[in-house]
This record gives structure tokens, C-alpha cells and sequence, in this order.
């Protein structure tokens, strides 16, 4: 089943192509869904299918032994799991993993790699301007991950995810936050419980709902920003 023009609208690079694009493309585009902790690929494997999320969030995350993975970025709505294809890279050193269920629209990566190497339309340049809004995304993860606490860095998680959901009520664990902050899950539940008591958020079992957003946004750190316009340059003028 093709998707709706909806459908392509609210991915931000099949969004920002002509509609004559958008219609070259459906047809070998499936909408699927992306379910809580479905692996997309794994490090050194092969990537089969490309996917454009419309609603929720892929974490490429760095395996370091010992049970330990580092989230090193994420993907919604403003982009492409599968960035290797189409930089026409080796094999992926991170694991892709569904971090909150949604939904995307799946090529495989052959299609892919024809459609933007051959047809003469703009996803290449919008290719082009989401790789340099991830290059921004992991530069401000690696410094934020450094030089900011653990409250700052949980607001502006939560923040992103609001984004890219669409809505400010999401399903997210306690224990999977702390893992992609990297941090003790004693650590995350301190600072949901503070977030909640200040009326930024309500938390409950496993859900999470923005409930003042201008309070959570102002105790992010200023890479909420930096990133949130990154993607809104990539894509003015295309």
C-alpha cells in the first residue's frame, strides 16, 4: 500500500521535495510500524530497507562491551534511519533501535541507492542538508553529554521527543531514559520526580505528559536549540 500524501508531508525530507517527487517516490515507499525496541540494523551487518520516520524515535547507539551502550543520536520525523546508504559507507559501526514506537515509510536500500544517484529532483539535496543537521546533532551530544547535568540534558531528551511525536504525551520507560542518558536510572527517577513536583511534566506508569512546556523548556540546556534549528535551516529554500 503506497502512503498518503499526508504520509509524505510529515517526514521532513520527503516533505520538503515537489509533489511530482513525492508521487515518483510513493510507489516504492511501504508504511510500516516501528515497534518499541525493533533493531533496524545491527553494527557490521547489513542494511537492507531505508526508513523515513513520521512519528517516533530511532536511537543509533554505540555498543561498548560490558553490557554498556551510548546513544549517539537519534532520528524522528526530520530524517532518514539509514544515513550509511546513502553516504555510500561500509558496513554501520552503531545499532539502530526503535527508542518510542510509531511509524515510518520503508525503501529498500538498492531503490534507495538508485532514486537519489539517478533521478533528477532535489532528494539529493535534501539528503545532503539532513546529513549536515545530524553532523550538528552529534557534535552538540558529544559537548552536551560533557559539560551538562543530567537535568538539563533529561528536559531537552524530552523536549526532542515531544517534537517528534507530534503530541505532548509519549510512552517512555524510566529505565530506558536512563540508558540513553547514559546515566543510573536512580539518577533519571531524581530528576523526573523534581520535573514533575515543578509542574514541567506528569509522570505515570511509563508515560510521560508535557504539562508546561515553557517551564521544561526553560530548564534545558541551550542544545535543544542549536539542534531544533539545525534541522529548520536544513530544509528553507529546498
Amino acid at each position: 500500500m503506497e502512503p498518503t500524501a499526508d504520509e509524505m508531508r510529515r517526514n521532513l525530507i520527503l516533505g520538503a521535495l515537489p509533489q511530482p517527487e513525492q508521487r515518483g517516490l510513493a510507489g516504492h515507499l511501504t508504511p510500516v510500524d516501528l515497534k518499541l525496541k525493533t533493531v533496524l540494523y545491527e553494527p557490521g551487518g547489513s542494511i537492507d530497507h531505508v526508513y523515513f520516520p513520521i512519528a517516533g524515535v530511532v536511537s543509533l547507539v554505540a555498543d561498548l562491551g560490558g553490557g554498556t551502550v551510548v546513544e549517539v543520536a537519534t532520528v524522528g520525523h526530520e530524517g532518514m534511519v539509514g544515513l550509511p546508504v546513502f553516504l555510500g559507507a561500509g558496513p554501520p559501526a552503531e545499532r539502530a533501535s526503535v527508542q518510542i514506537a510509531g511509524r515510518a515509510l520503508r525503501m529498500s536500500a538498492e531503490r534507495f541507492r538508485h532514486d537519489v544517484s539517478v533521478l533528477d529532483g532535489r532528494l539529493q539535496l535534501a539528503m545532503q542538508r539532513y546529513t549536515q543537521a545530524m553532523f550538528t546533532q552529534l557534535a552538540r551530544n558529544a559537548a552536551c553529554n560533557r559539560m551538562h547535568n543530567v537535568r538539563q540534558r533529561c528536559a531537552r531528551w524530552l523536549l526532542m521527543t515531544a517534537d517528534r511525536m507530534h503530541a505532548g504525551t509519549f510512552d517512555l520507560t524510566q529505565e530506558f531514559l536512563a540508558q540513553m542518558l547514559g546515566v543510573r536510572r536512580a539518577s533519571v527517577s531524581e530528576v523526573a520526580a523534581e520535573l514533575q513536583a515543578e509542574g514541567c511534566i506528569s509522570y505515570s506508569r511509563g508515560t510521560i505528559v508535557i504539562e508546561d512546556r515553557a517551564a521544561l523548556r526553560s530548564r534545558a540546556c541551550d542544545c535543544y536549540a542549536v539542534v531544533r534549528d539545525a534541522v529548520r535551516r536544513a530544509y528553507e529554500g529546498l
